[in-house]
């Protein structure tokens, strides 16, 4: 009788440290993965992992949350829009524990993938689309976008210059959002500043980028601000190969600081400033959720000025201190409500 209640006593000890090991808990009693059991996978966009823009900021989010709960990741390239729904219900195949896809190109293809797939998470960054197993992060682009027109209007009139630049990636809703808060911004501080504005059709054409930011110096713009994706790297390539040889233009970045990506001759660069929309935060955090066991299905999470979800750079050393504090006046005015953003711009209102 001893023997077996000596052995029914290993038994028990042994299923709990199976058990403990098995998984971990947080300080509410949730069952919480073991980092090397979570798996977070990034489906790309066309513009390819490494953009210099969407794709690649939301990626490096998913690599910081990786870094720090030992998760594993990977991602499927997108090489046409026909890969969408491959890629995302390849990721479901492999059960993953959570799927991100960058931007509101995924819209329908997500939409299909996650009634497929009922039981998987999906993070859908930059559009809404209402199911219990997705959730939306959208972002006030027209907030960030206000910033740095008035840091673009400020820099062209401390040159003597009056005209700045717009370039946009696809026309649509959510693109104009960032045109028209950037000429609010800019007519904030000028009413009378010229803002030239031009679209690509394509967030993956840095050729026609260029050509169009090359006309629009030519044309008197002092800054041009890219909403364009990989198409934007040719903006900010045209003004490089400018400044370096001695004309003075700049360039605004857009998504993520893409100040190391205007460095033009081994030292200076022509990103004046970028508007950083925190599509790595997002990430980060919904990750941080999921693998906490509080993925929050069916929520739209909105990033702003307020919770910074939206902002420029920590370090700006092509902005005067004066500019940012002038800026940051204006964030104090959005925030508080004494600013409200336009999200049409003024050619649609």
């Amino acid at each position: 009788m001893r023997k077996n209640l000596w052995i029914l006593l290993v038994v028990a000890l042994l299923s709990m440290v199976l058990v403990l090991t098995g998984c971990n808990g947080d300080d509410n009693g949730n069952d919480v993965a073991n980092g090397e059991d979570f798996f977070v996978g990034l489906v790309t966009d066309t513009g390819g992992i490494d953009d210099q823009s969407f794709n690649q900021g939301t990626w490096e989010g998913i690599q910081e949350f990786a870094d720090e709960y030992g998760a594993e990741t990977n991602y499927l390239q997108s090489e046409a829009d026909a890969d969408y729904v491959p890629n995302l219900s390849s990721f479901a195949d492999d059960e993953v524990d959570l799927i991100v896809a960058p931007g509101f190109l995924f819209e329908d293809a997500i939409g299909q993938v996650a009634d497929n797939f009922p039981n998987q998470n999906f993070l859908l960054i930059d559009a809404v689309v209402e199911r219990d197993n997705i959730v939306s992060a959208i972002f006030a682009e027209e907030q960030g976008s206000f910033l740095v027109g008035v840091a673009a209007a400020l820099t062209a009139q401390e040159a003597g210059e009056d005209t700045v630049g717009y370039i946009g990636g696809v026309d649509f809703e959510l693109i104009q959002k960032f045109e028209a808060g950037f000429e609010a911004g800019v007519w904030a501080v000028d009413p009378d500043m010229n803002v030239l504005v031009e679209y690509v059709g394509d967030f993956s054409d840095p050729s026609t980028g260029r050509s169009i930011a090359s006309i629009m110096f030519d044309d008197g713009a002092y800054v041009i601000y890219h909403a364009a994706g990989g198409s934007g790297n040719g903006m900010i390539n045209e003004a490089m190969e400018r400044r370096g040889d001695g004309e003075d233009v700049w360039a605004i970045g857009v998504d993520r600081d893409q100040y190391e990506d205007g460095i033009y001759d081994g030292e200076n660069s022509a990103i004046l400033t970028s508007m950083m929309k925190r599509v790595d935060v997002a990430a980060y955090e919904v990750s941080v959720m999921t693998y906490e066991g509080n993925f929050p299905g069916g929520d739209i999470i909105e990033f702003d000025l307020e919770n910074e979800g939206v902002s420029l750079p920590e370090e700006n050393p092509n902005l005067s201190d004066d500019i940012l504090a002038e800026v940051q006046s204006y964030i104090d005015q959005i925030v508080s409500g004494e600013i409200e953003v336009p999200t049409l711009p003024s050619r649609l209102q």
